[in-house]
C-alpha cells in the first residue's frame, strides 16, 4: 500500500543533514555547556553558533535568544512571566490563536488578568482596526500568531506590531507554523517576542526558540539555574540548538524554491478537491496563506471517519491542530469563522511538504474523492 505523509502543519521529518550536523553532540561533543573544562566549552562554543543563526534567520540579535524546550513553553514563559510582572494589566489576543496562546490566556483570567479576544472575519484574518479599538491604558500585550495552523491565514502583523510600538505595548508573535515557510522577520513585525519550533521545519523534536527585544525582559518562567543568562533555568539541549539551527540554514538556502513548490502544489490541490468532489469549501484566507496549507470543509461526512478511512488508505492528514486531536471539542477557529457545526464536523486539513511528490496528490485526489463517495452513501 502506498503511504503519504501529508500532515507537514503537525510535524515535519528530520532532514538527513540535520541528524548529521546533530550527531557528534551525542557522542562527542556531549559536555554540559555550563561546565569550566574544555568538553563543556565545547559544547557551550556549539550552542553560541546555533544562537548567532536562529537570530540571524529572524533579524535579531544572538543575546536576544533563549533556547527552549517548545513553541508552548516559551508562549508560557511570556505570558505567565510578563503577568507576574505587572500587578495589573490587560491583554489582547486574536480568537483564533494556538492553544498554547489562547488556553494561556484563559488562565491568566482566573488568576484576575483582563483579556480582549479580537475577532477574525470569514477568511480568519484579524482586522488591525480591531485590535486598535481594544486598546486601554493598562493594556501590557498584544498576541497575533503570524499563520494560523489549522487554516494557514497569514496575519498583518506588520501592521498590527506599528499599532503595538505606536502605543508602546508590547506585541508577541507566535511563529511556530511560518518560520522556515516564509520570511519572518522581528524587525519588519516590530515584535517585542516571537516564537518558532524545530520540528516545524525539518529539525529535531523538544527544542524551540523565543525572541526576546533587547530591554524587554520579563520574569523567567524556569527557575533553579543561570542557564541562558539567568532567563531560563536547566541543561540546554546542545544537539536539539545545533539541529535547529542547521534546519533553519536549509531553509534559508531552500525557501525561494521551496515556497514556489508547496505553493503549486497547494493550489493543485485545493483546485483538484473542490472540483471533483461536491459540496466542498475552502477555509482560510484565499491566497494569504501558508504555501503549503489546504483547508476545506466536506459536506456530509464525519471528519472523524474520514480520517480513519484517509488512514487506511496510507494518507496521513488532520483536521486541525495537532494540539487538539483527540479532544471531542468543536474547532474554536473554524467557530470564529462563522461555520456551522456540519461543515466544522466535516473539516481536512491536508499539508504537503519538503518531500511530497505530484505523484503523491494525485493518489490523495484519487483516493479522498472515492472515500467521500463511500461515506456518503
Amino acid at each position: 500500500m502506498r503511504r503519504v505523509y501529508m500532515d507537514y502543519a503537525a510535524a515535519t521529518p528530520v532532514d538527513p543533514d540535520v541528524i548529521e550536523a546533530m550527531r557528534p553532540y551525542f557522542f562527542e561533543i556531549f559536555g554540559n555547556p555550563a561546565s569550566p573544562h574544555g568538553y563543556g566549552h565545547d559544547a557551550s562554543a556549539a550552542l553560541e553558533s546555533g544562537r548567532e543563526t536562529v537570530a540571524g534567520f529572524i533579524g535579531a540579535k544572538p543575546g536576544e535568544i533563549v533556547f527552549t524546550s517548545s513553541a508552548t513553553e516559551a508562549v508560557n514563559h511570556v505570558m505567565f512571566g510578563l503577568a507576574a510582572k505587572k500587578s495589573k494589566a490587560h491583554l489582547i489576543i486574536s480568537s483564533v490563536e494556538h492553544p498554547c496562546v489562547y488556553e494561556s490566556a484563559e488562565a491568566l483570567m482566573k488568576q484576575g488578568v483582563d483579556v480582549s479576544f479580537a475577532a477574525v472575519d470569514a477568511c480568519g484574518r484579524v482586522d488591525p482596526d480591531t485590535v486598535k479599538s481594544l486598546i486601554r491604558p493598562e493594556t501590557a500585550l498584544i498576541a497575533v500568531m503570524h499563520a494560523n495552523n489549522e487554516i494557514g491565514t497569514i496575519q498583518p502583523v506588520e501592521v498590527i506590531g506599528r499599532i503595538a510600538r505606536e502605543h508602546n505595548i508590547l506585541f508577541l508573535v507566535d511563529a511556530a507554523q511560518s518560520a522556515g515557510q516564509i520570511p519572518v522577520d522581528v524587525n519588519v513585525m516590530k515584535a517585542d517576542f516571537l516564537v518558532l519550533a524545530a520540528h516545524k521545519f525539518y529539525g529535531p523534536k523538544g527544542i524551540a526558540a523565543l525572541y526576546i527585544r533587547s530591554g524587554k525582559d520579563i520574569l523567567p518562567y524556569l527557575i533553579g539555574g543561570s542557564q541562558e543568562k539567568g532567563r531560563r533555568a536547566s541543561t540546554v539541549n546542545v544537539p536539539g540548538a545545533v539541529g535547529m539551527a542547521e534546519a533553519l540554514t536549509i531553509c534559508r538556502q531552500r525557501m525561494p524554491e521551496e515556497i514556489k513548490q508547496l505553493t503549486h502544489l497547494r493550489n493543485d490541490l485545493i483546485h483538484r478537491v473542490t472540483t471533483t468532489i461536491d459540496g466542498v469549501r475552502l477555509n482560510g484566507h484565499p491566497h494569504e496563506r501558508l504555501p503549503k496549507n489546504v483547508h476545506v470543509s466536506i459536506e456530509g461526512i464525519s471528519g472523524e471517519k474520514l480520517l480513519m478511512a484517509l488512514d487506511m488508505a496510507g494518507i496521513a492528514a488532520s483536521q486541525g491542530s495537532a494540539c487538539s486531536a483527540g479532544t471531542i471539542k468543536s474547532s474554536r477557529v473554524l467557530k470564529a469563522l462563522g461555520l456551522n457545526e456540519s461543515q466544522i464536523n466535516g473539516a481536512l486539513r491536508l499539508t504537503p511538504g519538503r518531500w511530497t511528490t505530484a505523484e503523491d496528490v494525485d493518489y490523495v485526489v484519487g483516493e479522498l474523492s472515492s472515500i467521500v463517495k463511500r461515506l456518503r452513501r
